[in-house]
């Protein structure tokens, strides 16, 4: 009988053993998830909950023993809320590391400098992790970047983000400019910002072109930049055919060829340099300026420097089969 007492007092001992050692291995094991997981964990869910969550999502085999384990081997810490990235094959322990350590995944919604506010409608509805209308934003309202978001939240809610930023922006900008800067109000840094990010893809060139536009506007020139013809027509998008004759005289409260000063609006979002520009232009004589054929452009103070510098670029256009 003790022979037998014992043999099951070990059976008992070496029973207690594997389930001490299984328990514990559980906690490091690879998890039964065979992708990676997208979780979302709400403000004041508790570990509990988010067992469940996991669980449902097929991150842990059981609710139970990951809170326990979590408990634990957690030593009293708590979760975050948020939207986290599960990998295929995670451990409870990775899990809880993840969940414990507030790294969430990141979205983005990027929008470039340059980009007009019909663009950026476009964008923000065509995004289906986000949610409820917008308006089309005001032209030059939106400060282009890339904003973070969270899956489900409201278009308008990051549109005011994005807005945000650019009143924010603007008024330090603003309260930095130098002296030599024509625009006489915010609204009107904008409206010049604009145009120069229209004109020049090349952020180098951007205090120069400032500069020349800066020179018409304090001689009474018109400003005559192409992509105040085009807004009118496509409210920013891509004209995608030549400029025609009588869309150059066309009058209207944007096209500076038909007007002198700046036009009604902005006709895009400038970027913060294309505002820094026009806040801080280079100190020119420049008046007049044309493609240089490599990407960029050349500047002239004189009309009769420009007409040579016009010739030259319709010989590289010619060259080129444009002509």
């Amino acid at each position: 009988m003790r022979r037998l007492g014992y043999g099951i007092l070990l059976i008992g001992l070496a029973v207690a053993a594997f389930v001490a050692f299984r328990f514990v291995y559980g906690w490091t094991e690879a998890g039964p998830a065979m992708r990676d997981i997208e979780i979302v964990v709400p403000e004041g869910a508790t570990i509990a909950d988010a067992a469940v969550l996991l669980k449902q999502k097929g991150a842990v085999r059981s609710a139970d023993a990951f809170l326990t384990r979590a408990k634990i081997f957690g030593r009293g810490k708590s979760i975050k809320a948020g939207e986290f990235l599960i990998p295929k094959g995670a451990s409870n322990s990775d899990i809880f590391g993840i969940l414990q350590g507030g790294k969430t995944l990141t979205r983005l919604v990027t929008i470039p400098e340059g980009m007009p506010s019909i663009l950026v409608y476009e964008r923000l509805k065509a995004n289906e992790e986000l949610t409820g209308d917008i308006p089309v934003p005001a032209e030059g309202s939106v400060l282009p970047d890339s904003y973070a978001f969270d899956k489900g939240e409201s278009r308008a809610a990051v549109l005011g983000r994005m807005q945000g930023a650019m009143d924010k922006a603007l008024t330090k900008l603003w309260s930095e400019r130098a002296p030599n800067s024509v625009v006489k109000t915010p609204k009107q840094a904008i409206i010049l910002a604009s145009i120069v990010e229209k004109e020049t893809g090349v952020p180098s060139e951007r205090p120069m072109v400032a500069g020349v536009y800066g020179n018409r506007l304090k001689v009474g020139m018109m400003l005559q930049a192409d992509p105040t013809i085009i807004y009118p027509i496509t409210k920013g998008k891509p004209l995608g055919r030549r400029i025609k004759k009588s869309e150059i005289a066309a009058v209207n409260d944007y096209n500076t060829y038909a007007m002198t000063g700046l036009p009604k609006g902005p006709i895009a979002n400038p970027g913060r340099l294309s505002i820094l520009a026009v806040l801080h232009p280079a100190e020119t004589k420049a008046l007049y300026f044309v493609a240089d054929g490599k990407g960029g452009h050349i500047f002239a103070d004189t009309l009769q420097e420009h007409n040579e510098n016009v010739r030259k670029w319709f010989e590289i256009r010619r060259a080129r089969g444009e002509l």
